[in-house]
């Protein structure tokens, strides 16, 4: 929601303002397979309380930026504490839940990423920025102080005494090293299957989701009326995040993963059009899409060694190591992409083949289930 305003403060285009968006899955795909890895090892108490320090740090020096440089660098910050949570939360769900239940928690799980979304598209420039003086600088500061917050909660939650107990077990548990265990999983061709998709997914995500006030705006739609809009597929993804991972038992899902995917390229078309009431749908059904994909994709590898959760950290850590380079193309091509054409129709039809793509992979890893 602030693309547009630090473009103008930092004298920046769409192309370089693609690479800031698309700056922390660089690190991104460094860190998350040995973040998922220490995970495993040490346990998420105390490294998914490190994470949220360091991402609270890296909002603050987003708030402290003067130049394209030192932005670009505060959120590769990012990079660094972001795995663990994109690991440790699969992680926590694992440990604590079995079965069904587990599409219910990584659900539930997911409606933080929706409400957290909705937050910040809805009311950054509605609400924050006209409260801190219209600076971006001061909202940046005031993210920073709420996810820090975000981690004393946490270390509160986890310093039951339950969660030392499971602590405990974790740590008397024998620990392969950490390359062994990479090989184990990376040898399994269901796990490369779902590491190629999730490029695919985590382009597409990251590039809409990045991209989405600019296009509206790019429609006509004012700053704040382009929040609330984009702001949309992120409420829809309240629902969706609750109902579509429990749908999708072993038995339904594939074949609701391969809707969901149908689903994101008729969002593309839908939102091509840039008028109502196609553009609300597609809106709509980017909210299905968004998280839905992903929560599936992690909840296959869960299941993987019979639900064993001994290695889900490092499992879901490779997928998000190798999703996020599509994380880092996904903004920066379609930044790109804008500027060459000068509009976003080109970078919207690009995500329809994006889709297609997935469909395709879905087939094949359907197919080595049947093996």
């Amino acid at each position: 929601p602030l693309v547009q305003i630090i473009e103008n403060d930092l004298n920046i285009g769409h192309a370089t303002m693609g690479t800031v968006l698309g700056a922390w899955p660089l690190i991104y795909i460094a860190s998350s397979a040995p973040c998922g890895a220490l995970l495993d090892r040490y346990g998420p108490r105390r490294m998914l309380f490190l994470s949220i320090v360091v991402i609270a740090l890296s909002a603050a020096l987003r708030g402290m930026s003067t130049s394209y440089i030192e932005l670009f660098l505060s959120i590769v910050v990012f990079g660094i504490g972001g795995p663990l949570v994109s690991a440790g939360a699969p992680k926590v769900i694992s440990l604590w839940f079995t079965g069904k239940n587990r599409g219910l928690a990584i659900g539930i799980y997911y409606t933080g990423n929706a409400l957290g979304g909705i937050v910040a598209l809805a009311l950054t420039n509605s609400v924050f920025m006209p409260l801190l003086g219209q600076n971006w600088r001061m909202v940046m500061m005031a993210y920073a102080l709420f996810v820090f917050c975000a981690g004393i909660t946490w270390a509160l939650i986890a310093s039951h005494p339950a969660s030392r107990n499971m602590e405990m077990r974790l740590a008397a548990e024998e620990k392969p090293p950490f390359l062994r265990v990479f090989a184990e999983l990376i040898k399994n061709p269901i796990v490369r299957i779902i590491l190629v998709m999730a490029v695919f997914i985590l382009f597409f995500n990251h590039g809409l989701n990045n991209w989405m006030p600019t296009i509206l705006q790019s429609y006509g739609m004012g700053a704040v009326e382009a929040g609330y809009w984009a702001s949309l597929p992120t409420a829809v993804g309240l629902i969706g995040a609750l109902i579509i991972p429990r749908l999708a038992t072993p038995r339904w899902r594939f074949v609701v993963l391969g809707a969901i995917m149908a689903a994101a390229g008729t969002t593309t078309l839908l939102i091509l059009t840039g008028s109502m009431p196609w553009l609300g749908f597609g809106l709509i059904l980017q909210g299905l899409c968004r998280s839905a994909m992903t929560a599936i994709a992690i909840l296959i590898l869960m299941d993987l060694d019979d639900g064993n959760s001994k290695f889900v950290g490092a499992a879901s850590g490779l997928y998000f190591s190798a999703g996020e380079i599509g994380g880092a193309l996904g903004p920066m091509s379609i930044g790109v992409l804008a500027d060459a054409t000068g509009s976003f129709v080109a970078p919207i039809l690009m995500m329809t083949g994006i889709s297609s793509i997935l469909m395709l992979l879905l087939a094949r890893l359907r197919y080595l289930t049947r093996i």
